[in-house]
């Protein structure tokens, strides 16, 4: 059974999803998540601590299921590319279909979303920790020196940061930012080409974490 705190953080995004962060009033999200408005008070102290709150939630769940990608292809036999490319597609379809990742990632906030609490720089930064500790937990980045791994893994996340910001109409562009990150990993990092870029035509799906935040499924 999830805790008062977490029935309001699942209760505020519900509610985000339909209203502008602006004119989302505290006891709505009270009444939705079956507690007091004092209980949620008690909880956050004010509207902007379960803001933050919020916004950070959705960025752990962000983090987590990125990483879990990239471990889910390695599993699935993915050589050290193939799993970094598979993980920059499902980031790519993740910040397209939840508005609170989008701004996270390119500092585009508006008044329909609580204020950042990091900037873009930083969660970028955090991502590309996440992915490659779970690609070195698989045993997946030894064949390659750490600095040229860092940095063509990043410079993969800056090019799906770049999509993200400017999206293409053509549903074809995920699957080109696959091929390249693919060509790319695999030129500077020697990583054997014995499976094929992932299709990217469809979000990867079995490794998407439980979207409450919580541990639980939805």
């Amino acid at each position: 059974m999830p805790t008062a705190r977490e029935s309001l953080l699942d209760a505020a995004q519900a509610v985000l999803v339909h209203r502008p962060w602006s004119t989302v009033r505290m006891v709505e999200v009270a009444a939705l998540a079956g507690v007091s408005r004092q209980t949620l008070y008690n909880e956050f102290s004010s509207k902007e601590g379960l803001g933050a709150a919020l916004v950070h939630q959705r960025v752990e769940v962000f983090l987590r299921g990125a990483a879990a990608t990239v471990a889910t292809a390695r599993r699935e036999g993915g050589d050290p590319a193939v799993c970094w490319a598979t993980g920059v597609v499902w980031i790519l379809h993740r910040a397209r279909e939840e508005p609170l990742v989008r701004a996270a990632m390119t500092g585009c906030w508006s008044s329909r979303l609580p204020l950042p609490q990091a900037p873009p720089e930083r969660l970028l930064e955090r991502l590309c920790e996440r992915m490659l500790a779970a690609l070195d937990a698989a045993g997946a980045v030894t064949c390659w020196e750490a600095p040229v791994v860092r940095r063509a893994c990043e410079a993969g996340l800056r090019m799906a940061l770049s999509y993200v910001v400017a999206p293409p109409d053509e549903p074809e562009a995920a699957a080109r930012v696959a091929d390249v990150v693919t060509a790319m990993l695999r030129h500077l990092g020697d990583a054997p080409a014995d499976t094929c870029p992932p299709d990217a035509a469809d979000p990867p799906g079995a490794a998407d974490p439980p979207e409450n935040g919580h541990g639980r499924t939805a």
